[in-house]
């Protein structure tokens, strides 16, 4: 069964690839009709899959801001309970307050060319928005954070309430994040960790421990999500594929023989993330690299990529970094490094 949100190619759909779509409804609906699903008697073991749309509705703020200064048509003119749901999350009740700006709110240092040069609604609110402009953008962002966990509690309750809560694997993640005023940025697009890193939280009833936290082994979702769910499903994935099943840390906290480092794609760039920094490289005129240390500097506020001090380590993830697009077999990746 699959409900909700879809960014599939054309003419992918879910029927095409074996599923019964539940419902089009990416928020309240949808969580009925999975509650609905759970409820009923299963006899057999089921794959249920969940696409709740929000916080995405946030990008609403920034576009509707962006067209309304410029005396622009709306953008997406048919996205009218996205634009409900934003209304509804700008309200504040008297007497709340904003949330702060971030500490890492300012541009990185040195941060690479390309991200100065953004036009449309993404580089309109970062030179135009003001701190309150930023600090109302994010009571939205959490407030829609907070409508899809309600949404996804239903789900939960109705698995709780039918016992499948005992033999269940439930997994949960997402696609991007938001850049929520990090950088004078929002949306997503970017290899910033507010975009690019998201949650990726496995519960597997009596096989893991509750609350285990895994901040030593680097994990991507979009890769090993797939080999997680054949795994517990008993099945081999598809082969060939680059991601590998998290099943074993879940279970055990430990793999053999795991990967040293991961690769991030985004639209204008790419990087390559090792336990320790993030390197990545960008489109356009120099600078085009930035060097993070991510042990030190969780905020990405300096780029090392200048500082000869860590010469070494830029020269290794350079290298790490071109191993991972030649193995993707990346054609916009060889472009970015073939003009380094």
């Amino acid at each position: 069964m699959f409900g909700g949100k879809t960014h599939w190619p054309k003419p992918m759909t879910p029927a095409s690839i074996g599923f019964e779509y539940l419902a089009e409804n990416e928020r309240d609906e949808l969580a009925r009709k999975c509650a609905t699903f759970l409820r009923e008697k299963h006899t057999q073991p089921f794959l249920l899959v969940a696409s709740f749309i929000n916080p995405h509705d946030i990008c609403y703020m920034a576009i509707d801001a962006y067209t309304k200064a410029n005396n622009l048509p709306a953008m997406h003119p048919k996205s009218v309970k996205e634009r409900e749901c934003v209304a509804e999350a700008l309200e504040t009740p008297p007497g709340a307050s904003h949330p702060p700006l971030p500490a890492n709110h300012a541009p990185t240092t040195e941060e690479p060319a390309a991200l100065g040069r953004y036009g449309s609604f993404r580089g309109y609110v970062r030179k135009h928005w003001t701190a309150e402009d930023w600090r109302l953008h994010r009571w939205a962002y959490c407030r829609l954070t907070e409508r899809v966990d309600a949404e996804i509690g239903k789900v939960l309750a109705a698995l709780r309430e039918t016992g499948l809560d005992r033999d269940t694997v439930v997994v949960f993640s997402s696609d991007h994040g938001d850049m929520d005023s990090a950088h004078g940025f929002e949306h997503k697009s970017l290899p910033y960790d507010e975009s690019a890193r998201v949650p990726f939280i496995v519960s597997s009833p009596g096989h893991a421990p509750a609350g285990r936290v895994d901040k030593r082994h680097l994990i991507s979702s979009c890769v090993d999500l797939l080999p997680t769910l054949c795994d517990y499903a008993g099945i081999a994935p598809p082969a060939g594929l680059p991601g590998r099943s998290v099943r074993p840390l879940v279970e055990n906290g430990r793999a053999e023989n795991w990967r040293e480092d991961v690769a991030i794609e985004c639209a204008e760039s790419r990087s390559v993330r090792t336990r320790r920094y993030k390197y990545s490289l960008f489109a356009g005129d120099a600078p085009r690299e930035m060097l993070i240390d991510m042990e030190k500097d969780s905020g990405e506020t300096v780029n090392l990529a200048s500082n000869p001090k860590f010469a070494n380590v830029l020269a290794g993830h350079r290298r790490r970094l071109r191993a991972q697009i030649e193995a993707l077999g990346d054609g916009y990746g060889r472009s970015l490094l073939a003009s380094l």
